[in-house]
């Protein structure tokens, strides 16, 4: 494995196990409805964001799509070896 896909293996599993951006909108509206602190409201709008939204989720399709052709050419593998 080079360091290219040391590294991208490293982002994949980053993606894999962070909370996802919904999880984050909601624990940060459930923090600005108790006491709107400017910051926790500037958090919640970021996490918000259609964009940002969108981002996440394409990058944990993007890992998981990885994850089950890996899975694929490990069992064709395995298949073609037996």
């Amino acid at each position: 494995m080079d360091e290219a896909d040391a590294s991208a293996q490293v982002w994949r599993d980053e993606v894999r196990v962070r909370p996802t951006a919904e999880q984050d909108r909601d624990a940060l509206a459930r923090l600005v409805e108790v006491d709107a602190d400017p910051f926790e409201v500037v958090s919640y709008e970021r996490a918000a964001d259609p964009q940002a939204l969108s981002i996440d989720r394409a990058q944990r399709l993007r890992a998981g799509q990885h994850a089950r052709h890996v899975r694929r050419l490990r069992e064709r593998e395995q298949r073609q070896g037996s």
